[in-house]
């Protein structure tokens, strides 16, 4: 047997103890090494470009740790009280002393001082930072809430709420904190779950989570090292644990299938192992390959998250894949007929009983039967109403805005804190998120440079970008000074946006700019989403390229067909089409979001379609390869073109249907998070995958097949020089002197 699955299925069934010794050896030394060696986490540098990351990089070399800022917010709730009043500046004076006494603050500043009143007069803000290092304030500003909300209790007439970087750091760990994380530990049992029903054993349900899970295990540990190349961070680590979870066992559950297919067709379990690894595993080479391309496209963007993203998917995929051709035929020709313990009662009796009986089990699922009947009787029909369908589905997406979610977006009105978010923008435009501006002089205190700031701090307000209070705080140490600027438009990012363009184009030209050698980069949350988006917009089309490129030259080499590489790109891009289309619908315009909890969100986040692209495009090739290498198996065997078609999907569907099932079923745990990026990422996820296994899968790919004929196989004589990576079976898979149905010698 040709191939590298084959001679490694070989090798493995062979030396089977020597295999699951050196795949255990591999696991362990990986986490041990990973372990020892430590993660190196992404730096705020170098998560974005642009000017909020020279920002962070000024910052960052100027060793300065920014606090944890917080503001309680004063406010008549009836708007008969106005801060100049006695009740109003006792609960200001309140507010100060109580804070201060916790002992966990610093630098408190009263309204009155720092001239932080609504133009209304009935809402005021006092400020202070908690002290100690901002990533762990949530820890500590328990005391402080306490204590303001000792003095709302002692005036009932005003609202008295505090919000801040630290005060949502602790609310939202203490409501969603275990959210994601149940999330992650949920989706094994339901993995395990869907198998026993698949399989209807024990053992057989087992091995496809454990290969699973000791290739996660595996990545986590090589994760660590190449952190000291590539840093990574927690959404890496959650991604690549979705990805892994997906392939490995998808990647399993094709090859046990297969090997057990061939052993209840009557083949002694050594035999069986051979076919299942020239077949199956070939086919999981070709895919593993695939997702891998598809993963590294990520490394495109320019971002750091995503390159840790594509890198950790890109590493779960291939351990997947190495461990799915390499341990698991080790594993299967120790356990042989025991594979099948541990049955469950009920389940697929109708098999076991032939295979009792000596006979052959039904090809295939009866409902897909059914349904390529159908649609290999009417093929034309069939791909014009499947393809309508998904184009009308994906009609959508073209007015696809997206956004970095606002506080309110991501989180509803669930939270107190968000409505206190809510009329600190309203009182206070753009005061919850200011621009900040980090100006850096070789002198900072200067004269000309405090001009300049005098200057700009005008200029924001006159201009119309902000209504002020534009605070100034400096370092004069590291001869830096921070400008908060809070933004016309507060909340509303489209109006920010334009404030923040004016203040980088105009204000700061006409002011900072004039002064030689003075950096003055503007960055904070609305500073940050633009940026993001320039940068991520920048790379949409290298990484769509690459990918797609990439994708269509692996099909044409892995199938030396060039129908079959145009073909699989088309179905997937409209398979991704679908699902962009089904996110904007649901989470952009409101069609059925209360049935996900998504009301109100408005947008989609930013680097959502670019992350689905890339991980769906690479799932998606999963199912694809698979049925294709199984519709060309068959028609190497010298059926028709037809009967090949209908025998590789039916063949395929129960394979195709369980992991398709489960994969949905883990996004879908996903989609039940709080977190409206979370429920955009698992719908979408979902949708994808559900409607590639069903409409793309069952319909679409045998509707196309069916029409093209031979034209299938199709590959130029100026092709013919590409290198051969297709395979025989095995003696018991191949026929010899297959023919097509006009007679002539087959050429696949």
């Amino acid at each position: 047997m040709r191939g590298i699955a084959a001679r490694a299925g070989g090798w493995s069934a062979r030396h089977r103890w020597a295999a699951v010794g050196i795949w255990v050896l591999f696991v362990v030394l990986a986490m041990g090494i990973g372990s020892a060696a430590g993660t190196v986490e992404v730096k705020e540098s170098d998560q974005l470009g642009g000017e909020t990351h020279t920002a962070a990089r000024i910052i960052e070399d100027a060793g300065i740790d920014e606090p944890a800022g917080e503001t309680v917010l004063i406010q008549s709730k009836d708007g008969s009280v106005k801060a100049t009043d006695t009740e109003f500046r006792a609960a200001v004076d309140a507010v100060v002393t109580a804070v201060g006494k916790t002992g966990k603050v610093t630098d408190v500043t009263s309204p009155y001082d720092t001239k932080t009143i609504s133009r209304d007069g009935h809402s005021a803000l006092v400020q202070f930072d908690m002290r100690g290092d901002s990533d762990t304030a949530g820890d500590r500003v328990g005391p402080v809430l306490d204590a303001v909300a000792g003095v709302q209790k002692d005036h009932s007439s005003l609202r008295i709420e505090e919000i801040g970087g630290a005060s949502m750091m602790k609310t939202f760990d203490d409501a969603f904190g275990d959210d994601f994380q149940q999330a992650e530990y949920s989706a094994v049992p339901v993995a395990l779950g869907i198998l026993l029903i698949a399989f209807g054993a024990l053992v057989a349900a087992l091995l496809p989570v454990a290969l699973a899970v000791t290739a996660i295990m595996a990545t986590m540990g090589l994760m660590s090292i190449v952190s000291h190349f590539q840093p990574m961070d927690d959404t890496a680590s959650s991604v690549m644990l979705l990805v892994g979870l997906a392939v490995g066992v998808d990647y399993c559950l094709f090859y046990l299938r297969r090997e057990r297919e061939e052993r209840a067709a009557g083949r002694d379990p050594q035999t069986a192992l051979r076919i299942a690894a020239a077949t199956s595993g070939r086919a999981v080479i070709v895919s593993g390959v695939t997702v891998c391309v598809a993963m590294a496209g990520m490394l495109f963007t320019g971002l750091a998250t995503f390159e840790a993203m594509g890198l950790a998917s890109l590493m779960v995929v291939a351990v997947a894949m190495v461990g799915s051709v390499t341990v698991l035929p080790a594993l299967l020709s120790l356990l042989g007929h025991r594979v099948e313990k541990g049955r469950i009662p009920f389940l697929h009796p109708d098999k076991r009983r032939k295979s009792r009986a000596g006979g052959r089990p039904a090809e295939g699922s009866r409902l897909w039967s059914v349904v390529l009947r159908v649609v290999l009787a009417k093929p034309g029909v069939s791909l014009v109403v499947a393809a309508g369908a998904l184009l009308a589905i994906a009609a959508p997406a073209v007015g696809m805005k997206t956004q970095n979610l606002t506080l309110d977006q991501e989180f509803g009105d669930s939270l107190p804190i968000v409505q206190t978010y809510n009329r600190v923008n309203d009182a206070f435009p753009g005061g919850s998120e200011p621009a900040e501006v980090i100006v850096k002089a070789d002198d900072i205190n200067a004269a000309e440079v405090k001009s300049a700031l005098a200057a700009f701090k005008e200029q924001a307000v006159s201009s119309g970008a902000s209504r002020g209070p534009v605070e100034i705080k400096l370092h004069d140490a590291q001869n830096i000074a921070y400008v908060y600027v809070p933004l016309v438009g507060g909340s509303d990012l489209d109006k920010a946006g334009a404030s923040l363009d004016k203040l980088r184009d105009e204000v700061r030209p006409a002011t900072l700019g004039k002064v030689d050698g003075l950096q003055a980069p503007i960055t904070g949350q609305v500073a940050g989403s633009k940026d993001f988006n320039d940068q991520l917009a920048g790379a949409v089309a290298p990484v769509f390229a690459f990918v797609v490129v990439f994708a269509f030259l692996l099909m044409l080499l892995s199938f030396r067909s060039l129908t079959v590489a145009i073909t699989s790109i088309v179905l997937n891009l409209l398979s991704v089409g679908a699902a962009y289309g089904i996110l904007v619908a649901v989470f952009q315009h409101g069609w059925g979001a209360s049935l996900v909890g998504a009301e109100g969100v408005g947008a989609i986040i930013t680097w959502l379609p670019l992350f689905l692209f890339v991980i769906l495009f690479g799932l998606s090739m999963d199912y694809h390869v698979f049925v294709v290498s199984r519709i060309r198996e068959a028609r190497l065997r010298g059926r028709t073109t037809n009967e090949a078609i209908k025998h590789g999907v039916v063949t395929t569907a129960g394979v195709v249907t369980s992991a398709a099932v489960i994969m949905v079923a883990v996004f879908a745990i996903f989609g039940t998070l709080s977190m409206q990026s979370m429920k955009q990422m698992g719908v979408g996820l979902a949708a994808a995958v559900l409607i590639d296994a069903t409409i793309i899968r069952g319909v679409l790919l045998p509707a196309v097949m069916a029409l093209l004929g031979e034209r299938n196989w199709y590959l130029p004589k100026w092709l013919h020089w590409l290198p051969d990576l297709t395979h025989d079976e095995s003696p018991e898979a191949v026929a010899p002197a297959a023919r097509d149905d006009e007679g002539e010698p087959l050429r696949v």
